[in-house]
């Protein structure tokens, strides 16, 4: 008995570090690339000092099509290219790279939406002033769009942990993983339970993180 609780236990640890890991790197990449795209569709959008509707439409089909394919097949999709990639299509960090790929594309669209928030008022009284196009996206559409740029990508990790259990479906590691070992094949449901109760456990303290750091920046 205590010998099953032990493995459990460290067995729930390395699930916990590897879906930390795949967690991790994709919300990296969601915020180096896609907060960039979501900037790119938005300043390249009507009326806007970069305005550009083949950037923009290209930009936004792009995004739709990967936003549409659900998790599960974009896994499988890009598994020859996570292979040439990573030279594995099995381990956290090979789930890393569709998790990556769903992220940018998922946080690029919410960083769109984020700076849309934005008054309109001042964003013309920056361009009336003079200000260059540089000067207005460091200092009044990121400032401006901070605290719902943290609801996004609050939103996003949390979207994230939901995909990397999806990951364990093709050996992707992770509290998933776990879940279908254990709790599926095994028919161990205390198992199950417990990683449900874990996946629960990290998406409340992840949306309480979230609201406290937008809370805090927001100078509404």
């Amino acid at each position: 008995m205590m010998e099953s609780v032990a493995e459990l236990l460290g067995s729930l640890g390395k699930a916990l570090f590897e879906t930390f890991e795949m967690v991790s790197i994709s919300t990296v990449a969601a915020v180096l690339l896609g907060l960039p795209l979501g900037l790119l569709l938005f300043i390249t959008s009507q009326g806007l000092f970069f305005e550009s509707k083949l950037i923009n439409k290209a930009g936004g089909l792009a995004v739709n099509m990967i936003r549409s394919i659900p998790f599960v097949i974009l896994l499988v999709l890009v598994l020859p290219l996570t292979d040439l990639l990573v030279g594995s299509t099995i381990g956290p960090l090979a789930a890393s790279f569709p998790l990556s790929i769903a992220a940018i594309a998922f946080f690029g669209r919410l960083a769109e939406g984020a700076f849309r928030e934005i008054d309109k008022g001042v964003i013309e009284a920056a361009v009336a002033s003079g200000a260059k196009p540089w000067l207005i996206i460091w200092e009044v559409l990121l400032i401006e769009a901070l605290p719902s740029l943290i609801n996004a990508l609050t939103i996003t990790v949390i979207s994230l942990i939901g995909y990397s259990a999806m990951a364990g479906i093709v050996g992707g590691g992770g509290v998933g993983d776990l879940a279908i070992r254990f709790g599926y094949y095994r028919y161990q449901t205390g198992v199950m339970l417990i990683t449900v109760a874990v996946l629960v456990l990290l998406v409340q303290g992840t949306q309480g993180l979230g609201d406290l750091f937008s809370r805090k920046l927001d100078r509404r």
